[in-house]
């Protein structure tokens, strides 16, 4: 083997089959890819996900070698009997991302209420297409994010998490659209907070935080007179901080009086709110986000948090895990009711986990390969 040189190179430009130079990290130190990995689509999504832009990486080794965890004649025997595909997935191109956020900064410059419908219109036409194109029921949650801007992005993480919702739930094709747009407006209102508490790096007080509690007010007043929104965009706009046991706001509405689409809004803002990394906080992994939602039984629809959990796939088909119990393992198939708990089998012993059933009670996923 010839002599071995480390070079940084772009996440734009990184493919399968490179190997990393060093150790990448997280802000915290931790270590999310050792040095020596061989790189994968999926790692390299991933990191990606993650904000990582560039990585060091070896030069003079065989980059082209694809890493496959080995596994064993059983692993692949008992692979060909368990695996399911996942459900049709939502895909958004590049293309159709720089076009999306694109229109979404429109959205947010405070435009006229006719270029605010029309600019809205156009986003939901693309963002009915990608999900028409194959006919999607389910999302990957970690292929989220369309920008690299917070407001916009989260914009369109809501719209496309709650239209996946309501398409899970069977609704109409008018009712998955307004939903849709009603989550690419919800966060309007910021524009009209002061910047100084919008983008504070810090905790906001008390007194602050009322005051950015006034966005959902800020987003309906800012609709209330366009005839081309529906009235029910409007209100879900207006009710997409209230929570069914009344601890929400602007108005602590209780469970009848909350608009259907709000209730499924409310599961997806606080859902990417938490994934989310803010100048004060880091974002938490999608698995802890996931269990911290279904922990809040008491203040989210059922209906909708059961809906969000069947239709986010977490660990795709064919990733590769790593277990608490140290075995690397496959995925093959996801379980409906179990976001966090899909059926694995261990690459060296063949073994199936369904993470699901009570004799792997004590196993969890701990790192994703």
């Amino acid at each position: 083997m010839g002599s071995v040189i480390v070079r940084s190179m772009s996440m734009d430009i990184v493919r399968p089959g490179m190997i990393v130079g060093s150790p990448v990290e997280d802000r915290l130190g931790r270590h999310l890819v050792e040095s020596g990995t061989v790189l994968t689509a999926y790692i390299i999504e991933q990191l990606r996900y993650l904000g990582v832009g560039s990585l060091q990486i070896r030069i003079g080794e065989a980059n082209d070698k694809r890493y496959t965890p080995t596994m064993s004649k059983l692993a692949r025997q008992q692979v060909e009997r368990l695996r399911r595909e996942d459900p049709a997935k939502l895909h958004f191109s590049r293309t159709l991302k720089k076009q999306i956020a694109a229109g979404v900064q429109t959205i947010y410059n405070n435009p006229s209420p006719k270029e605010l419908a029309d600019t809205t219109r156009s986003i939901m036409d693309d963002l009915m297409t990608a999900i028409d194109s194959n006919n999607a029921v389910a999302l990957n949650i970690r292929e989220l994010k369309t920008s690299d801007e917070y407001t916009f992005e989260h914009s369109v993480d809501v719209a496309t998490i709650s239209m996946i919702i309501a398409k899970q739930q069977k609704k109409s094709r008018k009712e998955v659209y307004e939903i849709g747009m009603a989550g690419l407006l919800h966060d309007i209102g910021k524009t009209k907070v002061p910047p100084e508490i919008l983008n504070k790096p810090a905790r906001l007080t008390p007194e602050e935080f009322e005051i950015m509690k006034k966005h959902s007010t800020y987003s309906y007043e800012m609709v209330q007179d366009n005839s081309e929104i529906p009235d029910s965009v409007k209100v879900a706009m207006l009710q997409h901080h209230e929570k069914i046991d009344g601890s929400g706001y602007p108005n602590g509405a209780m469970a009848s009086g909350i608009h259907p689409y709000a209730k499924i809004l409310t599961v997806a803002d606080i859902y990417d709110a938490l994934v989310t990394d803010r100048p004060y906080k880091q974002g938490m992994p999608p698995g802890q986000a996931v269990e911290m939602l279904m922990a809040m039984t008491d203040k989210l629809d059922m209906n909708d948090l059961k809906s969000f959990l069947s239709s986010m796939i977490l660990y795709p088909v064919d990733s590769y895990v790593e277990l608490s119990n140290g075995e690397t393992a496959r995925v093959v198939q996801k379980n409906p009711e179990g976001l966090l708990r899909p059926v694995v089998v261990g690459c060296e012993t063949g073994k199936v986990y369904d993470l699901s059933q009570i004799d792997c009670a004590n196993i969890i996923i701990t790192n994703v390969k």
